[in-house]
C-alpha cells in the first residue's frame, strides 16, 4: 500500500493560500492564478514523487523550510504572471524573493545541524534557485532587455545539452562557488526587479553577473570534458567486476547538500522525480579519486 505524504500536499495548499491573499491584497488576475496553481500543482506532484522514489514518508526540517521557501517563489511566479498585463506591485516582489534567498541559506544550516541532508533536498533547494531565477529573468527582461533570459536560461540549455552529448552526463564534485555564484545571480536580478540602481549600472552588474555565472559553467563543462575517459573506466570497471563495488569504484554519486546550483542533470521533472544522478562520489576534499587507475584534481 502506497503511503500518503502530506507534506507536498500541505505544501499545495498553503500555495493556494498564499494566492488567495495576494489577490485580496494586491489583486491577482486570471494569468497569476494559472501561473500560481500551475507551479504549485506542478511542484506538490513532482516533490510528491521524488520522495516516493528515494522512500522518504516525510520531510525533513530542511525539506520544510525548502519548501516554504518554494511557496513564496510560487507568489513571485504569480505575481510576475500577472504583471504582463497590469502593472507589478513591485515592492511586495521584492519582500517574497529576498525573504526566499534568505532562506536559501537556513535550509542547508539546518540539514547539516540536523543531520538530515540527503540528495532529495540537495536537488529540491537547486531547483527552488534555479526556477525563481528564470521567473525573475522574465519579469526583468522588457526593462534591461532579452539578453538577460540567458542568465535564467542557462541551467536549462546545459540539461538539454546533457540528454545529447553524453560525456556531460554525471554528478558533478562539490565546489562552494556555485552557491556563491547562484546567490549573485538572485541578488542581482532582485536589484534590477527593485529598480534600485540607475538603467546603465544596472546592466553592467548584470553583464557581471552573467560573465559569472559563464565561467562557473564553463568550469563544470571542462571538468566534464577532462574526466570523461576515467568516469567510462569507474562505470566499466563496476559493470564487469563480480563482487560488490566498494566507494572508491561504484558509479553511485551523491549531490553535496550545501551545493543548491549543481549545474549536473537531470532536469527540475527528472531530478525532484529520482532522487538519484549518474556519476562519481567524492567528498569535500580538492582531490577526487574518480577510477582505481586515475585521479582528477578539482
Amino acid at each position: 500500500m502506497s503511503t500518503v505524504r502530506t507534506g507536498p500536499l500541505i505544501g499545495l495548499l498553503v500555495q493556494i493560500a498564499l494566492l488567495a491573499v495576494l489577490a485580496e491584497t494586491v489583486g491577482l488576475g486570471a494569468a497569476g492564478w494559472a501561473a500560481g496553481l500551475a507551479y504549485g500543482v506542478v511542484l506538490c506532484a513532482l516533490l510528491s514523487r521524488g520522495m516516493s522514489r528515494s522512500g522518504a514518508d516525510a520531510l525533513s526540517p530542511a525539506d520544510r523550510v525548502t519548501l516554504s521557501r518554494a511557496i513564496l517563489a510560487g507568489g513571485v511566479t504569480a505575481l510576475a504572471a500577472d504583471s504582463f498585463g497590469r502593472s507589478a506591485p513591485v515592492t511586495l516582489m521584492v519582500v517574497l524573493t529576498s525573504v526566499a534567498l534568505a532562506l536559501d541559506a537556513v535550509d542547508g544550516y539546518t540539514a547539516r545541524r540536523t543531520g538530515t541532508t540527503s540528495e532529495l533536498g540537495a536537488r529540491f533547494d537547486m531547483e527552488i534557485d534555479s526556477f525563481l531565477v528564470l521567473v525573475l529573468c522574465l519579469h526583468v527582461a522588457p526593462t534591461v532587455g532579452g539578453w538577460v533570459l540567458v542568465i535564467g536560461a542557462m541551467r536549462y540549455v546545459f540539461v538539454a545539452a546533457s540528454w545529447v552529448v553524453g560525456w556531460m552526463r554525471g554528478s558533478l564534485p562539490p565546489r562552494y562557488w556555485r552557491k556563491v555564484v547562484a546567490a549573485i545571480q538572485g541578488v542581482v536580478l532582485t536589484v534590477a526587479m527593485g529598480d534600485a540602481l540607475p538603467g546603465p549600472l544596472t546592466t553592467v552588474v548584470l553583464l557581471a553577473s552573467l560573465a559569472l555565472l559563464v565561467e562557473s559553467f564553463g568550469r563544470d563543462v571542462a571538468w566534464l570534458w577532462t574526466t570523461r575517459h576515467l568516469r567510462r573506466t569507474v562505470i566499466h570497471d563496476t559493470a564487469g567486476s563480480r563482487h560488490a563495488p566498494d566507494i572508491h569504484d561504484a558509479p553511485v554519486a551523491m549531490v553535496h547538500a550545501s551545493s543548491p546550483v549543481s549545474h549536473s542533470a537531470p532536469s527540475a521533472a527528472a531530478a525532484l522525480g529520482s532522487g538519484r544522478t549518474d556519476g562519481l562520489p567524492w567528498s569535500d576534499r580538492p582531490t577526487v579519486a574518480v577510477a582505481r587507475r586515475g585521479i582528477a584534481r578539482v
